[in-house]
């Protein structure tokens, strides 16, 4: 399954983010495609969460299995 983190962030649940990450939850975490929650927030068109995950230093140099960043996505 998808770690919440991951899910909170693709949902644009802000709120479940900064709690999860004040709760000391991995910002780097990976799923099975090496997307972190960074990823899935740009994809998802989440601002909001993008915002939240880089107060928490997400990486925005992360690549997943195909290449991409969380940058790519976000230009979708």
């Amino acid at each position: 399954g998808q770690p919440a983190l991951q899910w909170a962030a693709e949902n644009g649940h802000e709120a479940v983010v900064r709690a999860l990450l004040e709760g000391k939850a991995n910002v780097s975490i990976m799923d099975s495609y090496g997307r972190t929650a960074l990823h899935w927030a740009a994809r998802s068109g989440h601002d909001g969460a993008v915002q939240v995950l880089l107060e928490y230093m997400a990486d925005v140099n992360a690549k997943d299995n195909s290449g991409e960043l969380a940058l790519h996505y976000a230009a979708d």
